[in-house]
């Protein structure tokens, strides 16, 4: 404990200020006097030391009847390392402008609204925190530093396992953990949602794994720099949000990893850029398994990483020309809608000119095959009511697949695609039943058959002869009755037998298929 004789005089101020709740303010009144940079250097007149400051807010000066006990400081130094850890704290504290000599450790502690604005940290440590209130950190510069022996990794701001009842104030802050963790929340559980914007920057991994933000996360126009050895920039996976909004600027020059994540309302990242690892050697964004009901991946600009959604669950998916890198990872992705936004204006993918060669295009920037993002988009295109897309999607399905086939295999591909286009264009199929009918006609209608049985049946007819080859279901009595001596045109009767079989298999799929509009 104290005594009011061992205090200096701004200490003395700070003293008889807190019970009333009055505010302190040691700046000197000058640009250069007061930056914030330069605390280091200032006197004993602006000096307070962080046992002071500890000792008041554990209770050693009792508030005044009538009055808010809270304390208020403003352009002060403040000497020593300011240790709440595990403390209850029934006063908001407020630094404004000041310069902290060592980190601050509230590790464990039970407090209300805490603001620190404007100041210079070297380190907070707030794992198990509980604040009945906000955090509120808008335009201070926190470092990595040794905080307390909880703090094992390089790390500048730890909300570990936090409870915020209100939210976490960080618009304009940085933090600066180079290699290491900028912010590190695993398990923070912030009813108010945390808002990174107004210049807020990271330098260093923001992680967040596990988070409960029932307010959401706002980063727009954030810039995350420098991520650690993972290339990791923001790591929320398996956290649960009702609003991730990533956008208009915001920058991340590391991966952006969502796995798992759960986003009740909109996940967007309208103007963003995704810039992976600076080597290009790490993803952009990694968001397999993510959930989300809108997903707006309208970037500023293509990834310079790879888009890993695999498993991902969306409703309504925002994308535009520059939303994709050269690697896709789609295999598992499922979503209600597409929505493309071109010259400013966003309207129905089934509507763009193309949109089948784009759509497709876009599924063969997945390594290797899969067929579920081709069953997927044709599903898609069944419900908008475009059934013809979708058969054009499942012929690229089979077309890709016959890539992984072996020689035979392929070859046995190509003439099905060639001849009835795997089933989906049936037209192709009636046209070749053309050509052929008309090809045996002449063939045949050049040469005499031989009779089976002499005097009996009825007369060769050529066209009829080879429509009976052609269709295998019931007969017309010719091919029956009549042989052929030339070897030749007994094989080209055993081929067109044949192919009737593909053929008219090929027809009847499809007019089953636009019949039953599948």
């Amino acid at each position: 404990m104290f005594s009011y004789d061992e205090l200096t005089p701004p200490e003395r101020e700070l003293w008889d200020a807190f019970p009333v709740g009055y505010r302190v303010d040691l700046r000197a009144g000058t640009p250069e006097g007061d930056r914030v940079a330069d605390g280091g250097q200032w006197g004993p007149e602006r000096t307070v030391r962080a046992s002071v400051i500890a000792a008041l807010l554990l209770g050693a000066n009792a508030a005044q009847p009538g009055a808010v006990a809270s304390l208020t400081l403003v352009g002060a130094r403040i000497s020593g390392r300011l240790n709440l850890a595990g403390a209850q704290i029934s006063h908001p504290f407020w630094f404004e402008d000041c310069w902290f000599e060592e980190g601050v450790n509230l590790f464990g502690a039970q407090t209300q609204t805490i603001a620190i604005l404007g100041s210079r940290v070297p380190g907070l440590e707030a794992g198990s925190i509980r604040i009945e209130g906000r955090l509120a950190l808008r335009r201070s510069t926190v470092e990595a530093g040794p905080i307390s022996p909880f703090d094992h990794e390089n790390t500048a701001l730890s909300l570990t396992k936090a409870h915020v009842t209100g939210g976490v104030l960080l618009n304009g802050a940085e933090l600066i953990a180079p290699g290491g963790w900028a912010m590190a929340a695993g398990g923070l559980v912030s009813e108010g949602g945390i808002f990174c914007r107004d210049g807020f920057v990271a330098h260093g991994e923001v992680r967040l794994l596990g988070a409960q933000l029932p307010g959401g996360l706002f980063m727009k126009g954030a810039r995350l720099e420098r991520p650690g050895p993972r290339g990791v920039a923001l790591a929320l996976d398996n956290a649960v949000a009702a609003v991730l909004d990533l956008s208009r600027g915001f920058t991340a020059n590391g991966t952006v990893r969502l796995r798992g994540a759960q986003v009740s309302d909109s996940l967007t990242f309208e103007g963003a850029f995704l810039n992976g690892a600076p080597n290009g050697d790490a993803p952009a964004l990694v968001a397999t398994l993510m959930q989300a009901v809108d997903f707006d991946l309208t970037l500023a600009r293509s990834p310079s990483g790879t888009v890993d959604l695999r498993g991902a669950q969306v409703s309504h998916l925002h994308d535009s020309g520059q939303s994709w890198p050269d690697v896709v990872e789609l295999d598992g992705f499922v979503y209600g809608s597409i929505k493309v936004a071109e010259a400013g204006e966003r309207r129905e993918a089934v509507r763009q000119p193309d949109s089948v060669t784009r759509r497709v295009a876009w599924i063969r920037r997945s390594p290797g095959y899969s067929p579920q993002p081709y069953e997927q988009l044709a599903s898609w295109y069944r419900k908008a009511g475009h059934d013809d897309d979708a058969r054009r999607v499942l012929l690229a399905k089979q077309r890709h697949r016959r890539c992984t086939l072996h020689p035979a295999a392929r070859a046995w591909g190509h003439l099905l695609d060639a001849t009835v286009g795997y089933g989906y264009r049936p037209w192709l199929a009636g046209v070749w039943l053309l050509v052929l009918t008309l090809l045996g006609t002449l063939a045949f209608g050049a040469h005499s058959p031989t009779p089976v049985k002499r005097g009996e049946g009825a007369p060769f007819q050529p066209l009829v002869y080879t429509l009976d080859l052609l269709i295998p279901i019931g007969g017309l009595g010719q091919r029956t009755a009549w042989y052929w001596t030339d070897g030749g045109l007994q094989w080209m009767a055993y081929a067109l037998v044949a192919l009737g079989w593909e053929l008219t298999t090929a027809v009847i799929a499809g007019v089953t298929r636009a019949l039953q509009k599948n």
